[in-house]
């Protein structure tokens, strides 16, 4: 059936009965509707059958002005026709107006009684499902079921059957059993509260610090379970035998690491070298496998050696495989293409949540949707002004004389750090040297007056005895090196934000990125000289448990590194709050350097990292700490900062703290531990791997013994030799893991681009449109003038 479409545009009012060609998706929509009318199996509205056209009486009373049209060109007196068809000639009905016209109360009333008839006529989820699919608001589909409920008559309680009771009650209790169990995990999720909060009053930019410290968490929990589960309760089940003169606890521990902890399950000198199922009488160990000690094995065997070398390997190779894919993850998610106009229109219309209704999370979910569409207008609204080639020159000469004030300090400060390290290493080896002669140094002092010359030299060696002696002021002198490195960490951040001041960045994104990288230069020297420090000078001295003394330097490292973030929280933002508001008198609140704070933690995470195979419970020390910080830092934030004076989205923040933590700090904790495994000789005095050449050895005896025992297991032992002890997996492995990243990002690029094509289609189809709208209204005018001509010749007639 052929069908006219009218456009009815009047000049007085142009927007009248018309839908306007800007709109894309109202005329997208028009159209579907439009084609949906004219299939042959298509229904029309209000489920009428395909032969229904919406306004049927309207459309005859047209056909009747178009045949009185077609009389007035073969000459008949419009005088004779009734006003009413006069006034209505004019008039061409387009679909819409047809539309409009049958959506009159006159005409809904009838079709809204069928309606509820048949919905009273299907089963209950049948309904359901009906209301649910139509068109309509929920005004008017709660007014629906209202009336379907009115009409439909329910029948008596003792005609229901028992069945169908039990399970109407049986569905219902497992639903709200569902729903409840839904509630229980959404309430368990770890500070969901608090950062819903920090998000809303301060933006993506500071929740992503939280983000990140909680993930962080979780990595510290996996390793301390794994750690706790296979080497910290075995030992503590079966301990060694004790030494004699176990120190006392003094509370200086608790700072040093030293003393009373020496001795415990917290270092590795503690741990064993044998199997722990061998219970041995003997009052001191002896070097080499345990032998020298009359020991009785009793039931299951455990190696400790094996044990201690499989679960940092297997720790950290998952942990590897967890960030690989966690960075995979997180650029899938943050690197599409996101137009900010795109984003704002739904952010406007599509992001409240209709489901809550508690006033606090109203006002909480209220605030942090107004904090991103100001994030949004601000990246729309940003604009970037063309610089003149003079400007350009001196904002790059800006940029050089910053970095290079950066590098040069960060150069500085690790070179002030290597020569710390030096001289607390001379002064711990005389001190250890000294001890011999602190009783010729006491003889030394007091026979000064008849010997000057002997008793000097006597008096020197003294003095060292004395310093040694003293185990409190030993424990505290090791303080010096974490206290200085702690130092330069909390003042050198602050000369790069005076070097970022100076650059004026015009995107507080760029200026963060600025900041980042600065820190990550000065982080990354500071351990490249310590791991130097550590497997360079100290694994080659004559210390009698060199692992035990790394693992007290790193818990050192890692409390001054908790202690001086303490005290730049309380200085640096709680002080400063109080010094703006009462002396200054000025409302301006410090805010919240996201950058330093970032690099903060992944400075502690590498210490973990770094201090697993030497301290096994030092994960455990960095969840607590993790707790401390999130909770200290959180109420800072809340109290003492305020939000970015220039709001900016930071979407990809996440991916760019994965990837920090993963390639320099992940890679170079596993690149120095693989070193001491592999190289470094172990102390021979204590820990698992005494008496051996390296670390490796433990798996080589192991397998060698197995395939003794057994000579079908001789493919153990080449595997072993291929996999574990040849450096080639462990490149091939890192290899493909590279590869899978590279793909990765590939794919999300190639997706870019795909998405990009598809944006810039469907705009060229909406032009198109617009185009064909526009032509379609200009042939609607060109036909209305048609009977205006018609008039003028009948009154020439």
């Amino acid at each position: 059936m052929a069908r006219h479409v009218g456009f009815d545009q009047s000049p007085q009012d142009p927007e009248v009965g018309l839908e306007s060609p800007a709109d894309e998706e109202g005329v997208h929509d028009s159209f579907s509707r439009l084609i949906a009318e004219q299939s042959p199996g298509g229904r029309g509205p209000g489920g009428r059958g395909p032969d229904y056209e919406p306004g049927f009486e309207l459309q005859e009373l047209q056909r009747e002005l178009d045949e009185e049209g077609q009389d007035c060109v073969s000459g008949h007196s419009p005088d004779q026709r009734p006003r009413r068809m006069g006034a209505m000639r004019g008039e061409r009905w387009s679909s819409a107006t047809l539309r409009i016209l049958e959506s009159m109360p006159s005409r809904t009333i009838a079709r809204r009684q069928a309606l509820v008839s048949n919905l009273q006529k299907l089963s209950v989820s049948d309904r359901v499902q009906m209301l649910r699919a139509m068109p309509l608001s929920m005004a008017d589909k709660r007014q629906l079921r209202s009336l379907v409920l009115q009409k439909s008559p329910s029948p008596p309680h003792g005609q229901i059957p028992c069945c169908s009771q039990l399970k109407f009650y049986v569905i219902v209790a497992a639903r709200q059993l569902w729903y409840s169990w839904f509630s229980l995990l959404h309430s368990l999720q770890l500070w969901q509260v608090a950062l819903k909060r920090v998000g809303g009053r301060f933006g993506t930019g500071v929740l992503s610090y939280f983000l990140f410290l909680k993930t962080l968490l979780f990595f510290n929990l996996f390793l301390f379970l794994v750690t706790g589960l296979f080497l910290v309760l075995p030992q503590a089940v079966r301990p060694p035998p004790s030494p004699q003169g176990h120190a006392n606890f003094s509370g200086l521990e608790l700072l040093t690491g030293g003393g009373y902890f020496s001795d415990s399950v917290m270092y590795y000198g503690y741990y064993s070298d044998s199997n722990l199922n061998r219970v041995c009488n003997g009052s001191s160990p002896s070097p080499g496998r345990g032998r020298g000690l009359d020991c009785v094995s009793e039931g299951l065997s455990y190696s400790m050696p094996l044990a201690y070398f499989f679960t940092i390997g297997t720790a950290f190779f998952i942990t590897c495989i967890i960030l690989v894919f966690s960075m995979s993850k997180s650029f899938g998610q943050s690197f599409h293409v996101e137009q900010s106009h795109s984003l704002l229109a739904m952010k406007v219309f599509c992001s409240w949540d209709f489901k809550v209704a508690k006033t606090s999370s109203v006002a909480l979910m209220s605030e942090n949707i107004t904090t991103q569409l100001r994030e949004l207008l601000a990246d729309v609204t940003r604009n970037h002004a063309n610089q003149k080639p003079g400007q350009r020159l001196w904002r790059l000469l800006v940029h050089g004389l910053a970095w290079a004030i950066c590098s040069g300090s960060t150069v500085a400060c690790a070179l002030a750090v290597h020569y710390l390290a030096q001289h607390m290493h001379a002064v711990r080896l005389g001190q250890a040297k000294g001890v011999a002669g602190g009783v010729a140094g006491a003889g030394g002092v007091t026979g000064g007056v008849t010997g000057r010359v002997a008793g000097g030299v006597a008096g020197a060696g003294g003095v060292a005895g004395g310093v040694a002696a003293d185990p409190l002021l030993t424990e505290a002198h090791l303080l010096a090196l974490p206290v200085g490195v702690s130092l330069i960490n909390l003042l050198l951040p602050g000369l790069f934000n005076a070097a970022g001041w100076m650059e004026e960045y015009d995107s507080p994104g760029a200026r963060t990125s600025a900041a980042i990288a600065r820190n990550l230069m000065l982080k990354v020297s500071l351990l490249a000289v310590l791991c130097f420090h550590w497997l360079g000078r100290e694994a080659t001295s004559d210390l009698q448990c060199w692992e035990s003394f790394v693992g007290q330097e790193l818990y050192r490292f890692l409390l001054m590194d908790l202690i001086f973030t303490l005290l730049d929280t309380l200085l640096g933002e709680f002080l400063w709050r109080l010094f703006s508001e009462k002396v200054l008198k000025k409302s301006r609140r410090p805010v919240f350097d996201i950058a330093r704070n970032v690099l903060e933690l992944i400075y502690g995470q590498t210490l973990a990292w770094l201090g697993v195979l030497f301290t096994p419970l030092l994960p455990g020390v960095q969840i607590i700490k993790l707790l401390l910080l999130f909770y200290i830092k959180m109420g800072s934030v809340m109290l003492n900062c305020q939000a970015p004076r220039k709001p900016y989205r930071a979407s990809q923040m996440t991916t760019v703290f994965i990837t920090l933590l993963c390639f320099p700090s992940f890679l170079g904790a596993s690149v120095c531990v693989t070193y001491a495994m592999w190289s470094t000789t172990p102390s021979r005095a204590c820990g698992p791997f005494r008496g051996l050449n390296t670390m490796m050895q433990a798996g080589r005896l192991w397998v060698e013994q197995l395939r003794d025992t057994d000579p079908h297991l001789t493919w153990l032992a080449t595997a072993h030799s291929y996999l574990v002890e040849n450096p080639l997996f462990l490149f091939v492995a890192a290899g493909v893991f590279m590869i899978i990243i590279y793909f990765n990002i590939q794919v999300v690029g190639g997706q870019r681009k795909v998405i990009a094509l598809l944006q810039e289609q469907i705009k060229n189809e909406g032009e198109d449109k617009k185009f064909l709208i526009r032509q379609l209204q200009n042939t609607h005018e060109k036909r209305r003038d048609t009977p205006g001509r018609c008039s003028q010749q009948d009154s020439t007639c």
